[in-house]
């Protein structure tokens, strides 16, 4: 009988591939004698953490709204930045080890106007000239969850829920991870063929799906609107605490503090240069701002579980200083 951890087995591939690729990395002419397809293959394992875990296989699809989810298997990336990216914001955390241990669903585009018209009732979108498959824009962050919990409430009344599962925004890492599919570079793809940005958009949101998808199959990840995320900011990434084996992992599902006073959105904007359509960029807004650059695309993901900010770390405490004076005393 097998008693090994397919968690601690997915470490170890993830090891050996680290180790694998640093190899090539300082022998230089080692890395040349390597087919440019299986270097390429390499980084793309190391991105993605090895191959796709087990988790959800199928599209879920809500027929009367034409919402599609695609699926997206646990697994460990890289999430951030790199330092030598000149395009890098401050805000953006360090390259880290990341952990997703369940698997999710989510949206293949943002929620469009015409979902979000069938679902909530009035469309808020200045936008809304462009018709039912624009994205739904205009929204603040508690709009895009009361769509998320009507949804929920809706399909686990049909029972159409899996269990444990419900709608709702997707985490940061959750979101990065779907968006990279697998990538190392700033971002998933040729950034003018993926993207409605600053350089091709115009003045005005896009309809949805127009541009190539990424790896996996979603569209507009780059670029059209602003999407929230359910994480409130922090510097930082912040994930439950490792467990036996995992020590080598940078966060594992990090779903960011408790409490804050900004949220965090990903992916850019229809009039924002290709700098802000980057896999790692981050934008803070506070949950009430309902800019008609922000929509938000839907995940079905078993809840996120943010974790209270750890206590600051205790400052070195300096040994006092001589008293010059008292030295200088003559003994009695």
């Amino acid at each position: 009988m097998n008693t090994s951890s397919p968690r601690r087995g997915s470490l170890t591939r993830l090891s050996s591939v680290f180790t694998a690729s640093l190899s090539l990395a300082l022998a230089g002419t080692l890395a040349a004698q390597e087919p440019a397809g299986d270097l390429d293959r390499t980084l793309s394992i190391l991105a993605a953490g090895g191959p796709r875990e087990a988790g959800p296989k199928n599209p879920v699809t809500i027929t009367d709204l034409g919402l599609e989810l695609l699926p997206v298997p646990a697994g460990t990336f890289l999430m951030g930045s790199p330092r030598s990216d000149l395009l890098r914001y401050t805000d953006e955390p360090d390259q880290a080890t990341v952990s997703l241990t369940r698997g999710f669903w989510l949206g293949k585009t943002e929620v469009t106007q015409g979902q979000w018209e069938a679902l909530m009732g009035a469309n808020p979108s200045r936008f809304s000239r462009l018709g039912a498959n624009a994205p739904v824009e205009s929204v603040a962050w508690a709009d895009a969850m009361a769509f998320c919990e009507k949804l929920t409430a809706r399909e686990q009344a049909a029972g159409r829920l899996p269990a444990g599962y419900v709608y709702t925004l997707p985490t940061e890492a959750q979101w990065e991870y779907a968006c990279r599919a697998g990538t190392l570079d700033p971002h998933a793809g040729d950034l003018d063929a993926m993207a409605w940005y600053s350089k091709n958009s115009g003045i005005t949101t896009e309809i949805v799906a127009q541009k190539q998808p990424n790896a996996w199959g979603f569209h507009d990840m780059h670029g059209n609107v602003w999407e929230w995320t359910y994480d409130w900011h922090r510097g930082g990434l912040l994930g439950r605490p490792a467990k036996e084996g995992e020590e080598e992992l940078g966060a594992i599902d990090p779903a960011g503090p408790t409490t804050g006073e900004r949220r965090v959105l990903r992916g850019g904007a229809f009039n924002m240069p290709e700098a802000a359509a980057r896999s790692a960029y981050r934008l803070r807004l506070p949950p009430t701002d309902a800019k008609y650059t922000i929509g938000f695309r839907v995940a079905l993901s078993v809840p996120p579980d943010p974790q209270p900010e750890p206590p600051p770390r205790p400052r070195r405490q300096r040994p006092p200083e001589p008293d010059p004076e008292a030295a200088a005393a003559p003994s009695p």
